[in-house]
């Protein structure tokens, strides 16, 4: 697992290599001063990579917030622009609970099944390096993102239909359960987001963009110490989202 400084090194040495790309090509390149900014919303898929392993399905929760993209230039066929956002997102993970016989594990004291997901808001951070190509001004684009994403957490819910104490342990094929009631211990998150999408221009109205995202974490939201539990505990988040931009200037 890579540390933080190493992540943010590297990133910083990317930027320093696409200026230098800028400088080398800018006889070729025809240059844009495009500034949008604008509203995004969407739906989330999360998960969370544990090491040992607890079987889940995807956990589904609302992300939306504000987005900025400025247009630098146009290099040959490709569009090149920076994009960053502010979201709100309700990432986390949903337990599947099944027993031997992949069924699902009864509770012996209410006689239902045994259902189990947490639910941890953040503040998301994605600054992207945006490429397109298509219609510029009026009429549809293809695109390519990517880049570092940073997460604040905010708060974290837990929603079970057991009391821990009276959970079925004996029936569970897997017998991976200690983050049940472990508080998240890492509040800053980071990873690595590269999506694919369509944006739609329209004068005088706007850019209409659809995205496919994904999202890997670098850190680990619980400890990952040779003392602690798990060795490994990152987000994966699947995104689907729609963002509309409205032009400044350009």
């Amino acid at each position: 697992m890579q540390s933080f400084s190493s992540v943010v090194i590297r990133f910083y040495l990317c930027v320093i290599c696409l200026l230098f790309t800028q400088q080398i090509s800018a006889q070729v390149g025809e240059h844009r001063n495009d500034l949008s900014v604008g509203v995004n919303g969407g739906y989330v898929f999360s998960n969370v990579g544990f090491v040992p392993t607890v079987p889940q399905g995807l956990h589904g929760g609302m992300t939306g917030g504000f987005s900025l993209r400025y247009v630098c230039e146009k290099y040959f066929l490709t569009y090149c622009s920076v994009l960053a956002e502010v979201n709100y997102s309700q990432i986390g993970w949903k337990e599947n609970i099944l027993d031997r016989y992949d069924q699902p594990v009864i509770n012996k004291v209410t006689g239902i099944r045994e259902e189990y997901s947490r639910t941890a808001n953040y503040i998301q951070i994605p600054i992207f390096a945006h490429l397109a190509w298509g219609r510029e001004r009026k009429g549809c684009q293809f695109f390519f993102q990517a880049g570092p994403q940073f997460g604040f957490l905010l708060g974290e819910s837990t929603k079970m239909n057991f009391n821990l104490a009276e959970r079925n342990i004996e029936d569970r094929i897997n017998k991976t359960y200690a983050q049940d009631s472990m508080s998240i211990k890492n509040k800053f998150d980071y990873g690595i987001a590269a999506g694919l999408g369509l944006e739609y221009s329209i004068p005088r109205v706007g850019h209409f963009l659809l995205e496919g995202r994904y999202y890997y974490g670098l850190g680990n939201i619980f400890g990952d110490s040779k003392r602690d539990y798990f060795s490994k505990s990152n987000y994966g988040n699947i995104y689907v989202k729609l963002t509309y931009l409205m032009d400044i200037f350009h």
